[in-house]
Parts: structure tokens; sequence; C-alpha cells
């Protein structure tokens, strides 16, 4: 099970997220798309979406920190533990609630507004539910989880673990002991990237760069 749950499932996630995106793009570019409904109902739109992605960068940050940069490098750098610690329960909490309060909005908006619910189909529900449910979780896991386990350190476990997945060496050891509400966390987030390619988020590799350097479009009055 431990080889099933922490090596062949999140390869195979991730290899459907590359070989997904890929297809897709060959296949059904007309569909890469946001399908903004900001035509439909803009208040809770604007406010959920600004407080999510506003959020969801610095726990991106912060996640990249934690996972990728060796525990050993951050004392190295003169971060200790207590420090670490400090910066990601407060920092890595507040980031973590204004993304839950973001997503809270706009899963409301989705599934309370007639208009949005109409326009909404199964994968944008089950992307919304899952993002919720991470971000949900991650927030259980800084606040409490780490108080309920205070000896746990995902540094030396999760981290380690992690890294060697992306130099395809890893280790499923190190992820036997983890907390039950970590591994959840970490399983349905290789579960939304799973289903990324068949969803809207694609839209996130899709940056307008040209936007910033095209020609002025210039309206004028046509003559009667």
């Amino acid at each position: 099970m431990l080889q099933f749950l922490w090596v062949i499932f999140p390869y195979l996630m991730l290899t459907i997220f590359i070989v997904g995106h890929i297809y897709r793009y060959n296949v059904d570019q007309l569909s890469w798309t946001a399908k903004s409904s900001e035509f439909l109902e803009k208040k809770h739109l604007k406010w959920g979406s600004m407080l999510f992605h506003i959020g969801i960068l610095f726990v991106f940050v912060g996640h990249v920190g934690g996972l990728l940069i060796p525990k050993s490098l951050m004392e190295s750098l003169g971060v200790s533990e207590s420090m670490y610690h400090a910066g990601a329960v407060y920092g890595g909490g507040l980031a973590g609630i204004i993304t839950l309060l973001g997503i809270l909005i706009l899963l409301n908006r989705r599934l309370t507004n007639k208009r949005v619910r109409l326009t909404s189909d199964t994968s944008d529900l089950i992307t919304v539910i899952l993002i919720f449910l991470i971000i949900l979780i991650g927030i259980y896991n800084t606040l409490i989880g780490n108080r309920l386990h205070p000896h746990f350190d995902y540094r030396e476990t999760i981290s380690p673990w992690f890294r060697g997945l992306l130099t395809f060496v890893p280790d499923p050891s190190l992820m036997k002991g983890v907390p039950l509400g970590f591994q959840l966390h970490i399983l349905i987030s290789f579960a939304l990237i799973g289903i990324w390619p068949f969803t809207r988020l694609v839209h996130v590799w899709s940056v307008p760069l040209s936007y910033f350097k095209r020609r002025y479009i210039i309206y004028r009055k046509r003559a009667s």
C-alpha cells in the first residue's frame, strides 16, 4: 500500500497531468479557456477571485520553501527551527485563511447563484470542491495538526520524500508515520493534479503576455 500511495499514485497523476495537457492542447484548443462567468455575476467573483489568487501565491511560495529547500540549508542560512515554525504557523496560517475565504466565496457563488450554476459542468464543481478540501485540510494541519503532533517535522519526512519524487528516487517509508491530515492533503492535491488537464484550470498556463506589447485599439464613431 505504501508503494502505491506514495510512488505509483503520484507518478500516475503527474503522467496524466503532462500527457493530458499535450493531448488537450493539440486536439481541443477551443476549450482551452477559463470560461469566465463575470458577465453573469461580478461582485462575489471580484472578491472571491482576488482573495483566492493573492492567498494562493503566498501559499505556493511557502510550499516551495518548505518542500524544496532542505532543513539543513535553512539552518545554515540562519533560519532556526523556532523561526521557521513561527513563519509557517503565522505567515502560512494567514495566507491559508485568505485563500480559504476566497474559495468559500467562489464555491458559494457557484452553488447558490442560479445563472452561474447552470453554466457550470461537473468538472467545475469537482475542481472547486477539491481545492476547498485541500485548503481546509492544509489550514487544519498548520494550526491544529502541528499542535496535536508536536514532534512531527514534515521537513524530515514529507520534504525529502517529495524531493525524491522529483529526482526519481522516492522513499515511501518516509511517509509511514506522517499524520493522516498531512497524508490527505497530499493525496487530494495529487488527485487535483490528475484532473487538471480536463478542467478550466488549464487557463493558468495561458498568461496573456502579448497583451502588454499589443497596439492600442482605437474606436472611432462612424460618420452618419
